[in-house]
């Protein structure tokens, strides 16, 4: 089955920005599980200031980079088909986090202290992936002109 690049695109940045979305409930839980527990320290605020702070820098300094980097993959497929959305790599990667981070979510229930470093980590991969989701609109990359004319290297012809 082959989709279009446009088609792929959007894929792509569907899977993109549900993940950043599931990441920003999951750490918004478990931070309110650790208030429920503590509402009186300090770390409950502190968590998510610093995944707001960690994920502005990850933006910057890896996930713009990555994002751009998978467009451009994009648009040179010759024939492109619904799994190569993103490369082997990155799909075996999130094959892995997927469940630790689940895993770790279980793990942190009813402790304060991981409570808040789960829901803080969280907090920073969310806001990172957000964040640089802006690449996706800046490089066009759901314009009708995503495909080929990139693909070959070649600007699209203006009317």
């Amino acid at each position: 089955m082959t989709l279009s690049h446009r088609t792929l695109m959007i894929l792509a940045a569907l899977i993109w920005y549900g993940g950043g979305i599931a990441l920003l409930f999951k750490s918004g839980s478990l931070i309110k599980g650790a208030y429920a527990i503590n509402p009186d320290s300090m770390w409950v605020y502190i968590a998510p200031l610093l995944g707001i702070g960690i994920g502005l820098i990850k933006a910057k300094l890896i996930f713009f980079k990555s994002c751009r980097k998978n467009i451009t993959r994009i648009r040179a497929l010759a024939a492109p088909r619904p799994w190569q959305c993103y490369s082997p790599g990155m799909l075996l990667f999130l094959a892995c986090i997927i469940p630790t981070g689940a895993w770790m979510s279980r793990a942190a229930a009813g402790k304060f202290g991981y409570l808040c470093f789960v829901g803080g980590m969280d907090l920073t991969i969310s806001i990172a992936l957000l964040t640089s989701s802006l690449i996706f609109w800046q490089m066009k990359a759901f314009s009708a002109e995503t495909g080929s004319a990139y693909a070959k290297g070649l600007q699209p012809e203006r009317e």
